[in-house]
């Protein structure tokens, strides 16, 4: 450093204090050309570097299948069959059985709320009916629109004689179940020889996911769609942030406010078909490229306020204003003029 200001800090007695420690350095009178007065007794030094950086957070979080969801039948009559927990169910599956006929699984986000046969008004829920057929393979209508035609009625016979159900060529909303696509059925409410109208099952979505907890205030590291990295049993497993919640909760534990944060895992086997495993997740939301970088307990607080580093060239020490960037990982990154990679600076870690 130089001027006035240079000068001040390193006179004989003055003190300057090291981040990251609770003790004062008091430095021994120095000439003018940044040559000890006395011998100093051996320090601590570390290199100074280029690296790349990274701002980072640490969360802890469940490894899972995301939210429940509750599903319920409308079908009167007396359930005789039900899935088990753990199984899968996609379009067109049997969801559940009443009067030892099918209930199938439909997709989609419109409650069906009507019936529907020939001659009905238009309306969505149609071109939703058609969505599906044509999906199981029973089209002959064109590309589905919002019009029930003697072809919609004969696509849906055609599906009602696959399922073993009268050939009406009309469509109950009792019929069907509505989900949003493929499911994973977590656990079972309805009873076999119970009501077929009622709860009859909850269920996840089937993709890996984490739902982390993260410091309210650290929400900002949090993105959707960035990659984190996720510690799994001793593995490191990479996922995507596919959704942030809006609202924050006090933890019970801490009684800091958090957000949840859903992780969809990159490589859904690789996590394996665990459920409710406490997992650690670590956010990156910056990445500084190519950067001087010094330990954080090579920082010295200045009394006037700003940073500096001590340089050592062969027992030879002196005090280097520097400008400080990103914090991570018990590093700093530091940016000086004649500060360069190579050189060593006294640190207490």
């Amino acid at each position: 450093m130089t001027g006035k200001r240079g000068r001040w800090f390193i006179a004989a007695g003055a003190t300057v204090v090291v981040l990251g420690t609770t003790s004062a350095v008091v430095l021994t009178h120095v000439a003018s050309g940044g040559e000890p007065a006395a011998a100093a007794k051996p320090v601590a030094t570390a290199e100074v570097t280029k690296s790349d950086l990274k701002e980072e957070e640490n969360a802890t979080g469940k490894l899972g299948y995301g939210k429940e969801s509750t599903l319920s039948g409308k079908k009167n009559g007396t359930v005789t069959w039900l899935p088990g927990r753990g199984d899968v169910l996609g379009r067109g599956k049997t969801a559940y059985t009443v009067d030892a006929k099918p209930v199938p699984l439909f997709y989609g986000s419109l409650p069906f709320y009507r019936v529907l046969n020939d001659g009905v008004d238009k309306g969505p829920d149609v071109k939703e009916l058609e969505e599906n057929l044509k999906a199981l393979g029973y089209g002959g209508f064109g590309t589905p629109d919002e019009k029930f035609t003697s072809a919609t009625a004969a696509a849906l016979k055609r599906w009602q004689k696959s399922l073993g159900l009268e050939q009406t060529g009309s469509f109950d909303p009792a019929d069907v179940v509505l989900v949003p696509g493929e499911i994973r059925v977590s656990s079972v409410a309805g009873q076999l020889g119970g009501p077929g109208a009622g709860e009859v099952f909850k269920y996840t979505g089937t993709a890996r996911v984490v739902e982390a907890e993260l410091d309210a205030t650290k929400q900002s590291v949090a993105v959707k769609g960035a990659k984190v990295s996720v510690s799994l049993n001793g593995r490191t497993l990479t996922g995507t942030v596919t959704d942030i919640g809006d609202t924050a909760a006090e933890d019970k534990e801490t009684g800091k406010a958090k957000v949840t944060v859903q992780i969809q895992m990159d490589d859904p086997a690789a996590a394996g078909d665990v459920v409710d495993v406490p997992v650690s997740v670590r956010f990156t939301k910056e990445v500084h490229q190519d950067v001087l970088v010094v330990p954080v307990g090579a920082l010295v607080a200045l009394a006037e306020g700003g940073y500096a580093v001590e340089v050592d060239e062969q027992g030879k020490r002196r005090l280097v204003g520097v400008e400080t960037g990103l914090f991570s990982g018990g590093q700093v990154e530091v940016k000086a003029a004649g500060l360069h990679a190579g050189q060593r600076v006294v640190t207490t870690s």
